[in-house]
């Protein structure tokens, strides 16, 4: 059996055993037909965030819409893990309810402004009557990038995809120290792992090393605390063929973006080629697209597409605003606030001698 097979016959091992017939989207995995209602999960606006923005995970019941209460869960451990070690068949061992998930009970969960505790990968489930519940949706991740994290995630080669069969590195580095922080990441074929359980994988402190790469170690990566606290998460790609050369790290508003498509088997390895964003051709036939100025319109997704080679995965691009850009907002804010106070205590002076005068006015 080919080793990239492996996690999908043992997730559907797994799921056989522990009652789960239904589909495993995007997996592979033989799809087994299950009746009765299920509940659909989806998130809006993007599942990838900046600390402050808002969101909206929309869960709903496929064969009806009225009725249903509704169950917001993280997910704390993957099915595959739990049927190997544990062979424990309760699900619900596999989730964490969210404290205020009476918050969602329209069917829609809505934060306002995340934060970083709002990593991680969530799942609802519906209730109507009881016991009618829906088995666990499907999953989503929700990814939140914060403005100045306390610890980073440095990826050597430092760019977010990679080639099959290449040694990658992942380490969290803490500006004081780098004790206590542990490289984890989410796949779909193996959901919620951490370094140490991967095939090729190792973990020395807070270093992760994974020696030969291969399609199925796709899935991002974040830095996470001993008390569960996530930070950084960074969505790694390895592909076969052609890959972008795109940064790891949100790009501030006024650096300069390089953006380069590269191929292994070739000498040298960086290709003519075109690029795209969010699907429209933005530059052709040249070997690096150069955003000299960057805005926070240029934020998308991004690929390269060379000539008969194919084209490689997409990458976010990220676009933070400039710290220098806010400390001129305010300072132009503190000046017009102080250019006004002349003129408000003028006017305040003469509104005062006029009533004083009118006090004194004999009648």
């Amino acid at each position: 059996m080919e080793l990239s097979k492996l996690p999908l016959v043992l997730l559907l091992i797994c799921n056989i055993y522990s009652g789960q017939t239904e589909e495993t989207e995007g997996s592979g995995i033989l799809q087994l037909s299950n009746e009765g209602p299920r509940a659909v999960l989806s998130v809006s606006p993007q599942k990838w965030l900046t600390e402050g923005d808002p969101v909206t995970l929309n869960c709903e019941v496929n064969s009806s819409s009225t009725g249903w209460t509704f169950s917001w869960f993280t997910v704390i451990l993957s099915s595959v893990i739990i049927c190997i070690f544990s062979l424990n068949t309760d699900l619900s061992d596999r989730y964490e309810q969210l404290s205020d998930s009476s918050r969602g009970a329209g069917g829609k969960y809505t934060v306002s402004s995340v934060a970083l505790k709002h990593t991680g990968v969530y799942v609802c489930r519906a209730e109507r009557g009881k016991p009618a519940y829906t088995k666990y949706s499907n999953t989503q991740p929700l990814w939140v990038t914060g403005v100045s994290p306390p610890v980073s995630l440095i990826i050597s080669p430092s760019r977010t995809q990679h080639f099959t069969s290449d040694s990658l590195s992942l380490s969290c580095e803490d500006q004081s120290n780098s004790d206590g922080w542990t490289v984890r990441r989410y796949t779909e074929s193996w959901g919620l792992t951490d370094c140490s359980s991967l095939h090729q994988g190792s973990q020395t402190g807070s270093t992760c090393t994974i020696s030969s790469t291969s399609t199925l170690d796709t899935g991002v990566y974040w830095c996470q605390s001993e008390s569960g606290e996530k930070y950084h998460p960074v969505n790694i790609t390895v592909h076969s063929g052609v890959i972008l050369e795109s940064p790891v790290h949100p790009v501030t508003e006024g650096e300069t973006l390089t953006l380069c498509c590269l191929y292994k088997h070739t000498s040298p390895s960086v290709l003519r080629a075109d690029f795209y964003k969010d699907g429209s051709l933005v530059q052709n036939q040249t070997t690096e697209m150069i955003i000299p100025t960057v805005s926070k319109s240029h934020e998308g997704f991004y690929y390269c597409k060379p000539p008969e080679r194919g084209e490689s995965p997409k990458s976010w691009i990220s676009v933070r605003g400039s710290h220098s850009y806010s400390q001129i907002s305010v300072l132009h804010t503190l000046t017009s606030v102080l250019a006004a106070c002349p003129y408000l205590l003028v006017t305040v002076v003469l509104i005062y001698k006029c009533c004083r005068m009118r006090g004194k006015t004999p009648e």
